[in-house]
């Protein structure tokens, strides 16, 4: 390893937490000083490139693939390097935040592999940052338990080789942790925290554990993005002394511009990559973000009537298969939202029946692995893979050359037949309501409506309000969708909330700040590329 320099970063305006400098080490803090003194120059600039690439899409309402990575495209010869033995087999990963009882919980769960999220199913507190990257490292020492204070029940964790393989995400490049800055006082982007601490204290330990650093890479928007971090992998790799080829990424295709990049973000992180993943509900907001002011013809309906059985949806998740198993990557499918109500035996039928079927599909469609939110949904998605996959680990072999994707089939939004209704927009307002009060209070990952909503779904539902609003769009009952008619809404849900919860717990919520914030969000004229950059700067914590 590298003799690491002093570190010039300092922790501001944090209140000190139990444990923090077993995370926050001299050494580990140099690490990251380190990647945001070489790299968060370029991450500026590839935020800046967002930004100009929007307004073409703006300008011309299209997108294509790339003319100038065509020769990339074409030539069959190239491969990802192969998966490692931990990752050969992802037939079910479950997601969720890094608490330690849904550490222990995600572990235990039978999925073979979960993915630790710091991003969109974490509100990136300062507790939530650090005491997240401690659970870790103390699964990984098996010296993490936990013990409910309101029930008495007690986990620990299963024998290692029961446990599944951790796929940890750290936040996209937009997000900055102001809580530690440069000497300039610059705050360090959130991925450089969230990777830099994880890798340094854990590539070697989970290397001696049989596995390695495997991560998920979120809101990727262009193959640029993601040399940006190959070049990150490979400099981290020199720096703590384990072999190059040693880390993992699997890459979210949950941008509508990396849909038309989905072969060069490979080739870019050949020597590191190990599949992408179909992020269905961020998929869908890249494309109203993308396309808010394309006119009627790329007006989302209702999020809920968007299925994946929608032709622009078939098109995008044949085409990620398609291209994974080209250059023998995974392709690992989206998510089953669904919670299991512990009081209603009929909802659990009908939602098991859909989640069935969602993953049935998948697996038929030729997905490696897909995800689920909930310990519950593990034993149905993997019988769905086990009935496909049998004794096999994946089905990289199946090349699916019957899928023929074109460019336009991509944002053939109009092919969907539904519409935006009434009932669409009150469900967007009650969705983005409550799970922003959630956010507010520190928690990423919240069951509404017995679905387990995450950042991705509260985008969703902020942005399709905008959309609606500045497309004139009129609902199934005759209205026009206004500003005017979105605060309505908003009042009355706000009012149902109150009388819902009683006085005391709503004057104890963040309530009223989580309807003026989605409100901000959802009638500004000018659109915010991410909810989660106001809501940060109301972040207490």
């Amino acid at each position: 390893m590298s003799a690491p320099a002093p570190s010039t970063l300092a922790i501001v305006d944090a209140e000190p937490l139990p444990r923090q400098e077993e995370v926050l080490t001299d050494a580990a803090l140099a690490f990251v000083a380190e990647l945001h003194r070489r790299f968060t120059p370029r991450r500026a600039e590839l935020l800046a490139r967002r930004a100009e690439r929007r307004a073409e899409i703006a300008r011309t309402s299209t997108l294509d693939f790339l003319p100038e990575t065509a020769a990339i495209r074409a030539d069959d010869s190239w491969k990802v390097a192969p998966a490692p033995a931990a990752l050969q087999d992802r037939r079910v990963e479950i997601t969720g935040p890094t608490d330690r009882k849904m550490t222990i919980n995600a572990l235990n769960s039978g999925a073979k592999v979960w993915l630790a999220d710091f991003e969109d199913a974490s509100a990136p507190t300062w507790e939530n940052v650090v005491l997240g990257q401690l659970n870790l490292i103390d699964a990984y020492t098996r010296s993490i338990d936990f013990t409910d204070p309101r029930s008495g029940k007690t986990y620990a964790l299963r024998p290692n080789e029961e446990l599944a393989t951790v796929v940890m995400r750290p936040r996209g490049w937009h997000l900055n942790e102001r809580h530690l800055v440069d000497a300039d006082g610059t705050p360090v982007p959130g991925a450089f925290v969230d990777f830099g601490l994880y890798f340094f204290h854990n590539a070697q330990r989970l290397l001696d554990l049989g596995k390695g650093p495997y991560f998920y890479l979120p809101k990727t928007e262009s193959h640029l993005e993601a040399r940006l971090w190959n070049d990150v992998f490979v400099f981290a790799q020199d720096y703590v002394g384990i072999p190059q080829g040693t880390i993992r990424a699997t890459v979210l295709i949950e941008t509508i511009t990396a849909a038309y990049e989905m072969e060069e973000i490979l080739y870019e992180l050949r020597d590191h990559a190990s599949g992408l993943n179909a992020g269905r509900w961020d998929y869908l907001f890249s494309i109203v973000k993308n396309f808010r002011d394309g006119g009627e013809k790329f007006v989302l309906p209702d999020r809920n009537a968007v299925t994946m059985t929608a032709p622009f949806m078939r098109a995008y998740t044949e085409l990620l298969v398609r291209t994974c198993h080209k250059r023998g990557a995974h392709a690992i499918g989206g998510m089953a939202a669904f919670i299991p109500s512990r009081k209603d035996a009929e909802v659990n039928k009908v939602a098991f029946e859909k989640v069935r079927a969602d993953k049935d599909r998948e697996a038929n469609d030729g997905f490696d692995g897909s995800w689920v939110a909930h310990p519950d949904l593990v034993p149905i998605a993997m019988e769905s893979f086990d009935k496909v996959l049998g004794d096999q680990p994946n089905q990289k072999d199946r090349l699916r050359e019957d899928a023929d994707v074109k460019a336009a089939d991509l944002i053939a939004i109009d092919s969907l037949d539904a519409k935006p209704t009434y009932g669409g927009l009150v469900n967007a307002v009650q969705v983005g309501i409550r799970y922003i009060e959630a956010w507010l209070r520190g928690l990423g990952a919240v069951a509404i409506f017995n679905l387990m909503e995450d950042a991705a779904t509260a985008e969703i539902s902020r942005s399709q309000i905008w959309q609606w609003i500045n497309a004139g769009v009129v609902l199934d009952n005759g209205e026009k969708v206004t500003a005017d008619l979105a605060r309505k809404v908003a009042a009355e849900e706000l009012a149902h909330i109150r009388e819902e919860i009683g006085e005391e717990a709503f004057a104890a919520g963040n309530w009223q700040q989580a309807h003026d914030l989605l409100l901000q969000v959802s009638l500004d004229e000018d659109y915010a590329d991410f909810l989660t950059l106001p809501a940060y700067e109301q972040l207490k914590g």
